[in-house]
């Protein structure tokens, strides 16, 4: 199973270095957008190479426990969703806004109804993340929508 997945995984990070290969260069910049995910899509395949070699074998309790009920799989499809839905919007309104859709949306939809900690955790994130990418590390992020 280990060497299954681990296949999957290089063909997976192989197609997202590609992509991150592609990636907008941008100018007078010292470190570019496209450092981080090719540094995560390099990491991806080194670990894929360490579980394709693991010889651990998987006891019967260990695969009762991988069984996942269909309840569960319906929420795991609707944050693949949401995930999918901010990466959508990621470019269109920027990431300030899209974080906070998603981290409060999401964080509504798993059960957390602390009102006033989701939004100020959904606030507070991206905009640290996003002043810090931008002004700290100088690698930029979609602005959209915002005017900073």
């Amino acid at each position: 199973m280990n060497q299954k997945i681990s296949v999957f995984l290089i063909l997976f990070a192989a197609g997202y270095l590609y992509l991150s290969y592609n990636l907008k260069k941008y100018p007078y910049v010292p470190v570019d957008s496209d450092l981080v995910p090719k540094v995560l899509g390099y990491l991806l395949i080194v670990l894929a190479i360490f579980l394709f070699f693991d010889k651990s074998s998987e006891t019967e309790e260990e695969k009762e426990k991988r069984q996942v009920p269909k309840k569960e799989i319906l929420v795991l499809l609707a944050v693949g969703g949401m995930i999918f839905f901010y990466i959508f919007l990621l470019e269109i309104i920027g990431f300030v806004l899209s974080s906070f859709l998603f981290i409060f949306g999401c964080s509504w939809f798993l059960g957390y109804r602390k009102l006033k900690t989701a939004i100020l955790v959904a606030v507070l994130f991206p905009l640290i993340m996003y002043l810090s990418f931008n002004y700290l590390l100088q690698i930029r992020l979609p602005q959209g929508l915002l005017p900073f």
